[in-house]
């Protein structure tokens, strides 16, 4: 049996990805139907890592709090030990301070959560939203792109009936293997030539894992990277494997051979495969069919870091019901693919340097190289890529990165994010769609915003009198999107207004 049913946005997946993507499109008051194939809560043993600029995406959402109550925020940033064996002092301990978003305040150090956790919590706020429509048991199992939108095939496996579904949009959200972006025929472009891991989750009270009281720590030995989970004796190795080495069925037993050392009594958590091919889709994008998250760039060791998946699902989120609502136009749609996928490609860049330093690292200790070249070597090296390297395009330039001191605020960079004189901060008062932020003596935006509002774009007018911030806020005036990436920015007010209008939302390109 086969049965009908319509929806605005369809989203094909409810993990992190698609469980933001849904709560964004309702923080826009844009009903959406999500379909998951999973019946069960996931088990997945791995941590999600969000920085200070995913915090503040989530924050919006009202679901810091969820992250910090299921999750931890260390205090310190995480630490890097270089070693040669777990027997032998470190050559290296290398602070990673870029996990310390000092643009985001608000956000502050990372957060880390479990990754079944993550998503366990995010499904009960879909269950519970009212312009959400959480599917469970539904699988997606085909796809076709008419004209007026996307026609979806859906089963529900539990009541064996198969549905169709008719989506002004569709967004595939469906992970590494996703099945939206098969049926869309679009393939994956790998960064040269894969090799493969496993990784093994594991618990440990070995006194040589030194889990420092909560702070994430990652110990490199050999080719070997372990990472504390931040519970004080719970890691996960990845352990590089030859092409054809099959997985070990005694995971102690490999994990004590990498290590080149008797890891003492580990409890085996979980194991996976996995390569490092770091792909990217060569499209985000088909008509009102779009990809998001891990359906859009395949980087393992998986969930690792949320920030890049969150983003996605925030900018097109925002984009989609802009759309939807009314006041955006194509261009704006059509930017997602050329923010987001450009951002995934650079993260690309960053993670294959990170693996290759520690490939080489590896080498050099099996060849008996001394540690104080081992350790200049490393010193030469970048070797964890910039979290807050996200950029953002939504001028008639080319992307503009971010940059200059605290407080530039520049076309194309995020927000920086500053608390006003009483404590609060500056963001917390932004509007849900575009919000102007007016530093000017005599409040000069107000007409502009009321420009905007006979012209049916949504934008709330920020007045700014606090000290704290024009003293470090160096733009008079900044129109800011709902992702707090800065959309346009002037000293004065524009003579070509409308001509702002129509870039930023879309209507011109």
């Amino acid at each position: 049996m086969t049965t009908p049913t319509s929806t605005q946005v369809l989203v094909v997946g409810a993990g992190p990805t698609g469980a933001v993507l849904a709560l964004e499109l309702a923080h826009h008051n844009v009903p959406c139907l999500v379909v998951e194939r999973a019946v069960a809560p996931p088990r997945h043993p791995g941590v999600d890592r969000l920085t200070g600029h995913a915090m503040a995406l989530v924050r919006r959402l009202g679901l810091a709090a969820l992250v910090r109550r299921y999750g931890s925020g260390p205090a310190d940033p995480e630490d890097v030990e270089w070693r040669t064996s777990l027997d032998d002092d470190p050559v290296l301990v290398a602070p990673g301070s870029f996990l310390l978003d000092e643009a985001l305040p608000d956000g502050g150090p990372e957060h880390r959560i479990p990754a079944a956790e993550l998503t366990r919590r995010l499904r009960d706020k879909l269950r519970e939203h009212p312009l959400v429509d959480l599917r469970e048991g539904w699988t997606f199992t085909g796809l076709r792109v008419d004209p007026e939108g996307a026609v979806a095939t859906v089963l529900d496996v539990r009541a064996g009936v198969r549905h169709t579904v008719t989506a002004r949009h569709l967004v595939g959200c469906d992970g590494a293997q996703s099945t939206v972006r098969r049926c869309l025929e679009v393939p994956m472009e790998n960064l040269g030539s894969p090799a493969q891991h496993c990784s093994v989750f594991f618990r440990s009270t070995d006194p040589r894992l030194p889990a420092k009281n909560g702070t994430p720590v990652v110990v490199v030995v050999g080719g070997v990277t372990s990472v504390a989970r931040g519970d004080g004796d719970t890691w996960v190795a990845h352990l590089p494997i030859g092409a054809d080495e099959p997985v070990s069925t005694d995971p102690v037993a490999m994990l004590r051979a990498r290590l080149g050392s008797e890891l003492e009594s580990p409890e085996i958590l979980g194991v996976a495969q996995w390569d490092d091919a770091l792909g990217v889709a060569s499209a985000y994008r088909r008509g009102p069919v779009f990809l998001a998250g891990e359906a859009a760039h395949r980087f393992h060791p998986a969930g690792e870091l949320a920030d890049t998946s969150l983003a996605d699902a925030v900018d097109l989120g925002w984009k989609l019901a802009a759309e939807i609502n009314g006041w955006g136009g194509p261009a704006l749609l059509a930017s997602y693919e050329s923010e987001r996928r450009p951002s995934a490609l650079l993260d690309r860049e960053l993670l294959a340097r990170a693996l290759e330093t520690r490939r080489r690292f590896g080498r050099l200790s099996a060849a008996g190289a001394a540690p104080e070249l081992l350790a200049g070597v490393l010193r030469q090296e970048a070797h964890r890529p910039d979290a807050r390297a996200l950029p953002a395009r939504h001028t008639k330039s080319s992307v503009v990165w971010p940059s200059g001191p605290a407080g530039a605020v520049r076309p194309g960079g995020r927000v920086p994010d500053l608390h006003l004189d009483g404590g609060e901060t500056l963001a917390d008062r932004f509007g849900p769609e575009l919000t102007l932020v007016d530093l000017t003596a005599a409040a000069d935006g107000r007409p502009l915003v009321a420009a905007a509002t006979l012209r049916g774009i949504p934008v709330t007018h920020l007045a700014v009198a606090d000290m704290s911030v024009r003293t470090r806020w160096d733009r008079p005036l900044a129109l800011v999107r709902p992702d707090r990436h800065v959309a346009w920015c002037a000293d004065t007010v524009p003579n070509d207004w409308d001509a702002v209008l129509d870039l930023v939302s879309g209507k011109t390109t």
